[in-house]
């Protein structure tokens, strides 16, 4: 994923006028060879803040371990029936939008016109959050949820004997997609059309600086300027840093994985955080490279190398079970939504609680990320058409490949549970960095392919990395993005080495603890962004109408 150029207010209204210009409050200088221009706070308490957190977590990771597991324990403990109110709230209030009059404002006023072509814009939005997930989770949560996570309560194939029922395995196919697609579809793009929406129209209607905290200019008026605004960014910039570090841990997880599959490589906690050093090296030099040079080539060979992976796992595999088996998950979840959907009156914690609940705090800990994006590529789209396209468009793109991957190795287990190694990784013995190997080790060209998705899951790592250090050096320069290079490399350092302390300090349930843990205070900045965007939204149906009169 690359981040286009910094985008530019189209037209401003009277509500909302500020004297406040962007990078005032920045120190700029020279450290040695180095340039740097930094917002003299959001920069500094970051920083430090984010260097005494790995430190103590190297010091301590026993320690660090066991308040990890608590965090984990409180969020889905705890807090699972407020993550879902919110996230099932957001949607509520994207459909809002589309059905309201706000549904006709224009993103950067009413003469804007689109700067990209819809197949352009579809493209990026796809690309926008896709990221290290659909590798590691695109065999392992169809196969999960259709066995042992079973959502909604649904009867695993498998009976208390271990011996397959064939009348159960439709039902646990359909399923177990569904609830996979869950996770991956509109749920998650309702939070990104949130933060998108707010940055569009600060930005690009009320002429304030491509900025957070500019979402709260309604609510907190100059001060947002102040330590009230300081505070939101550097609350997304932890956000942001905890929700890479995640990514960037499974991504090592997974390669590792791979590596032992395919070359016999131990499996350890070592090895990965070599494969992290490795890696985070390589996107140091392309961070240095710039978009252009670096995260643009990288993305744009991350994409091809991806559509073929889907079309020779499409196409070397059961191929019509795999087109049904994405169509019948499809149709269960359209009509099993609501249910799967609700907050209350469920029995299936282990599928709501383990999974559904890390998933709405990893997509609220990636809403600054990716909602700045596709932010970035959407002027000139009525509110309506651009909180259609984004729930949309990319959860279809999605399905396609996890309905396909699930449905393939769902196949596979059916057909041979015995000498299933998708069986053996997925329910037997839990592996899931594996899950994604042992599919294709039914597939011809096995070790070609194996290596291929290492490749794969390597350069969907540096990509996260690369952009993901210029989305934080942007928040961090106080909504510069031409700060110094030396700026964005160290956001890389440090998201690399998050994700070391983490796996050293807990593996998963430490990934999950860092994601849970600044998703959770984050999800209250968001939910505060929903007013501001009505009171923005209602000032520009004012002008329309003023306009018209």
């Amino acid at each position: 994923m690359s981040l286009p150029s910094e985008p530019t207010p189209s037209s401003t209204t009277s509500d909302m006028q500020t004297d406040y210009v962007v990078g005032q409050d920045n120190i700029q200088g020279r450290l040695g060879p180095f340039g740097f221009d930094i917002h003299n706070r959001v920069f500094v308490v970051s920083a430090l803040a984010s260097v005494i957190f790995i430190v103590l977590t190297l010091l301590f990771p026993e320690r660090a371990g066991s308040i990890f597991q608590s965090i984990v324990s409180f969020s889905t403990g705890t807090l699972d029936s407020y993550f879902m109110i919110v996230v099932d709230g957001f949607i509520l209030f994207c459909l809002a939008l589309v059905v309201l009059p706000y549904g006709k404002v224009r993103l950067g006023g009413p003469d804007a016109t689109p700067e990209y072509g819809y197949l352009s814009w579809f493209a990026m939005l796809f690309a926008a959050g896709i990221g290290i997930g659909l590798l590691f989770f695109g065999v392992l949560e169809p196969v999960y949820h259709a066995n042992v996570s079973l959502p909604l309560g649904i009867a695993s194939p498998f009976g208390a004997d271990g011996a397959l029922n064939p009348n159960a395995i439709a039902d646990a196919t359909a399923m177990g997609l569904a609830g996979t697609y869950l996770h991956w579809g509109i749920h998650g793009w309702a939070v990104y059309v949130v933060m998108a929406l707010a940055l569009s129209i600060f930005t690009y209607n009320k002429g304030l600086p491509f900025s957070i905290r500019s979402a709260f200019f309604p609510i907190l008026g100059e001060r947002v300027w102040g330590w009230w605004g300081h505070a939101i960014d550097i609350l997304a910039v932890f956000s942001t840093l905890f929700g890479l570090a995640t990514s960037l841990g499974l991504g090592a997880q997974q390669a590792n994985a791979g590596m032992n599959f395919v070359f016999g490589l131990d499996v350890n906690t070592t090895t990965q955080v070599i494969v992290i050093v490795l890696v985070t090296a390589v996107a140091l030099v392309s961070v240095w490279r710039g978009l252009e040079g670096g995260v643009k080539k990288l993305s744009e060979i991350n994409m091809a190398m991806a559509v073929l992976f889907f079309f020779f796992v499409l196409f070397a595999g059961p191929t019509l079970a795999a087109l049904s088996g994405f169509w019948t998950g499809l149709e269960t979840y359209v009509t099993e939504f609501l249910p799967l959907s609700a907050p209350f009156g469920r029995e299936d914690d282990a599928y709501r609680q383990s999974w559904t609940i890390f998933y709405w705090a990893w997509w609220i800990s990636w809403a600054p990320f990716v909602g700045m994006f596709i932010a970035r590529v959407s002027r000139g789209r009525t509110v309506r058409e651009f909180v259609i396209c984004v729930l949309l468009i990319p959860s279809l793109f999605i399905f396609i490949w996890m309905g396909v991957f699930g449905a393939t190795a769902l196949e596979q287990l059916y057909a041979n549970p015995a000498g299933s190694l998708v069986k053996e990784y997925v329910i037997d013995n839990y592996s899931p960095e594996l899950s994604l190997f042992g599919m294709l080790n039914e597939l011809p060209l096995s070790g070609l392919m194996s290596t291929l998705g290492i490749i794969l899951a390597l350069i969907f790592f540096v990509t996260s990395s690369d952009s993901g250090s210029l989305v934080i050096d942007t928040i961090t320069a106080g909504g510069k993005i031409d700060a110094p290079r030396p700026q964005r490399m160290f956001w890389a350092t440090v998201e690399g080495l998050i994700a070391i302390v983490l796996l050293i300090g807990g593996g998963l349930s430490a990934l999950q603890a860092g994601v849970t843990a600044t998703a959770t205070p984050f999800s209250v900045v968001m939910i505060l962004m929903c007013y501001s965007i009505i009171k923005a939204l209602n000032g520009e149906l004012r002008q329309l109408r003023r306009k018209a009169a």
